[in-house]
């Protein structure tokens, strides 16, 4: 199920908490001149609604690699007590190439979650971009190893992961889904394996000066593929009452990925992320 209708109370409630989450990360970011951009649902809602889009249940931010792995440093010096770093490095079976700045004291568990012993809190999406080949060819191959040893790290954990197709497609997908995950337990494949190699694709050209980053582990790897000029210099939107950094080319960058972001889609093609398990701090 990719679309929840929340208590408008509760949602409010996990909007609130993500906006703290988030003033911590831009601060800390400005603190130590890390540059990030929001993108995904932040940046429609940012345009197209001054804030939230109304269901939304999260908040995305891209960094590129250098980025990263400062944002990781500094938030284990400053705010090791406050926030928990999730990610396939740092925590036993978590099964994506996302970070999760999480709360501690918090719990936010997702549905294609429940059967993983993951203590994971409510929660800032990180999404890491690393340079890709100018080469066509060459990109899209780096792309799609990256993608598969993703995809195969999510299996190895999870037999039915959240699918985007529906009817007997989306069946027979799911169950290879479930035959890829047994064969992967019995083989003894280790989730290490899979994410080390997934990452060494995704960093093919880390030393090398390229005019593109990407996210290559969306459903589909060519998703999240930017220009770095249409990222470079960020520019400040105002996201809730929060100074937020966005792609400098924010509309081309929606309009590539979304296509007409501006118009409201129906119910059946909305995205959230309903939670299994909930608790918010003071709980």
């Amino acid at each position: 199920m990719l679309y929840k209708t929340y208590d408008p109370e509760v949602l409010k409630k996990i909007q609130s908490v993500e906006l703290g989450i988030l003033k911590d990360f831009t601060d800390l970011c400005e603190k130590y001149g890390i540059d990030y951009f929001a993108g995904g649902g932040v940046a429609i809602g940012v345009l197209r609604h001054g804030g939230f889009i109304p269901w939304d249940d999260d908040i995305d931010i891209g960094l590129t690699r250098e980025n990263y792995e400062k944002f990781l440093w500094a938030a284990a010096q400053e705010y090791g007590d406050k926030y928990k770093i999730i990610n396939a490095e740092t925590t036993e079976n978590y099964p994506l190439m996302t970070t999760r700045w999480a709360l501690r004291g918090s719990r936010f568990k997702e549905e294609c979650f429940k059967d993983l012993e993951v203590d994971n809190g409510i929660f800032l999406d990180l999404y890491c971009y690393d340079n890709i080949a100018d080469c066509e060819w060459k990109m899209r191959v780096q792309g799609r190893i990256a993608w598969f040893y993703g995809k195969l790290l999510v299996l190895r954990y999870i037999k039915r992961p959240t699918l985007y197709v529906d009817g007997i497609l989306g069946h027979a997908v799911g169950a290879a889904c479930a035959v890829l995950h047994y064969v992967m337990a019995f083989l003894h494949i280790s989730p290490g394996f899979l994410y080390r190699k997934a990452k060494k694709a995704a960093m093919k050209y880390q030393d090398t000066k390229t005019g593109r980053v990407a996210y290559f582990f969306d459903p589909t790897p060519y998703t999240s593929l930017m220009k770095v000029s249409d990222i470079v210099p960020t520019k400040f939107y105002d996201f809730e009452g929060i100074a937020v950094r966005f792609p400098r080319n924010l509309e081309a960058y929606l309009e590539r990925r979304y296509g007409d972001y501006m118009t409201m889609p129906p119910e059946e093609k909305r995205h959230n992320h309903p939670p299994y398990l909930l608790k918010f701090p003071e709980d």
